[in-house]
């Protein structure tokens, strides 16, 4: 299958899809990644995954990171070798046909407007009310109205304000760790809880799995990269440096965090937290909890706003491509973003911020991103036969069908009941993609 030549007008008024702005280098895509995969997840987590895995929490966090990368690299192949907004959509429609583009791209798409409106609701919760407490309707509004009016200035300008958040996520990342270590030498915790993996319910195994599932939330982040691939100089370079040295960075943090928080606080008391880190942090003493909450503000918006952007790209790219209505491509005439994608998404979220808690939202979404990482690892092998004139990253044949192979093992751990739900998306996906599919057939004849 040949790919479409990239558009070089600005004015799609004359028929043509205007060109996204080349401004990404790699220490700023490097940022973008590192700061939507060290997002809120790490910050709640932590508990819930010592419930399923019992004290050895840096187990299933080590397990998620190697699966993660598995799915990386395919990811790593594809975005250099097509690099353009759309990202998992366009590789699916490149593979299968526009049924599947649009059933990954939509499944994506949801997954990303699902996560924005959990961190919606996220800030407006607890951490948020340690200073103030306000109606979430009104917060949701100003925090989604917010990040939009950023996304739509540009992506340097979101890139730089995302460097400086993941400057303070990590921050927050590594006092917790400090203040873990001091706890340890001045003589409190446990080291041995280190060691204790599963659950009484449950043995090693099963225990290291279902903490995987968990954990994996955590690394979620990295494919929303893809979809700003067109607006990065020179991909096929700076792409798979940034994503792998953004995840390990990522990886080395989280085990780390869950190390110290489970060797300094009892497994117990972690399980029953909704703010597990914070509990490092009062055990230490020495740091105001306002301070700490503050830093996990900054986490959950800075997760927010790089999602917004990989949202926004993603519908975008779709339109592009045909799969969702030709509207979504129009861009501002000076900053070159994509704002009525913007626009879309941003009230999308918001209105599911409205109607769902942040549990089942994030249920949710990890079901959503297993069916398109499933898509994207098999697209890799299917897309063999493409042998374009460029060079670009590519992996060991084994890595996508290994990668595969771990969203099926995922999925099996996920609960009935999230299945229900998630299944009941992908039935409004499929009966669109059905539609889509065929308006895109008439108007093609």
């Amino acid at each position: 299958m040949t790919i479409p030549s990239a558009p070089t007008s600005s004015d799609s008024s004359q028929g043509e899809t205007p060109v996204l702005k080349k401004a990404l280098t790699t220490p700023l895509l490097y940022f973008f990644i590192l700061g939507d995969v060290l997002g809120a997840g790490v910050y709640v987590l932590v508990g819930q995954i010592a419930a399923k895995s019992g004290g050895a929490v840096w187990v299933p966090l080590l397990l998620a990171l190697l699966l993660s990368l598995l799915t990386a690299a395919s990811y790593a192949e594809l975005a250099t070798k097509y690099p353009r907004a759309g990202g998992a959509s366009h590789y699916a429609t490149l593979a299968y046909g526009p049924f599947t583009g649009f059933l990954a791209g939509y499944c994506m798409l949801a997954a990303g407007i699902v996560s924005v409106a959990a961190l919606a609701r996220g800030f407006a919760g607890d951490y948020l009310t340690t200073f103030v407490t306000l109606p979430v309707v009104l917060v949701a509004a100003v925090f989604l109205g917010a990040l939009a009016l950023l996304n739509a200035r540009g992506i340097s300008e979101s890139t730089r304000a995302n460097l400086v958040a993941t400057l303070v996520e990590v921050g927050g990342l590594l006092l917790v760790a400090g203040l873990g270590v001091w706890l340890f030498l001045r003589g409190d915790g446990d080291p041995g809880r280190l060691t204790r993996l599963g659950t009484p319910g449950t043995g090693a195994a099963a225990g290291a799995l279902g903490g995987t599932v968990l954990a994996y939330y955590s690394f979620v982040g990295f494919e929303t990269s893809v979809n700003v691939a067109e607006e990065t100089r020179d991909p096929r370079r700076s792409y798979p440096r940034a994503l792998f040295g953004a995840l390990v960075t990522a990886g080395a943090v989280y085990v780390l965090v869950g190390v110290v928080a489970s060797a300094a606080v009892p497994t117990a008391t972690l399980v029953h937290s909704s703010g597990p880190l914070l509990e490092v942090v009062k055990e230490a003493g020495g740091v105001p909890p306002k301070l700490f909450s503050a830093v996990a503000l900054v986490a959950v918006a800075n997760g927010a706003l790089l999602t917004g952007i990989m949202s926004s790209r993603l519908a975008y790219g779709m339109a592009r491509d045909g799969l969702l209505p030709r509207f979504l491509t129009r861009v501002l005439p000076g900053r070159r973003t994509p704002w009525a994608s913007i626009a879309t998404t941003t009230a999308v979220s918001f209105l599911l911020a409205l109607t769902g808690d942040v549990a089942t939202l994030a249920s949710t979404l990890v079901l959503l991103l297993l069916v398109v990482f499933f898509i994207v690892n098999t697209a890799v092998l299917v897309q063999r036969r493409d042998r374009p004139a460029r060079s670009h990253f590519r992996a060991y044949t084994a890595v996508p069908v290994l990668g595969a192979v771990s969203c099926v093992v995922l999925a099996t751990q996920v609960e009935a009941e999230v299945w229900l739900r998630g299944l009941g998306v992908i039935a409004v996906g499929v009966v669109l993609g059905a539609v889509a599919t065929v308006r895109r057939r008439r108007s093609a004849s």
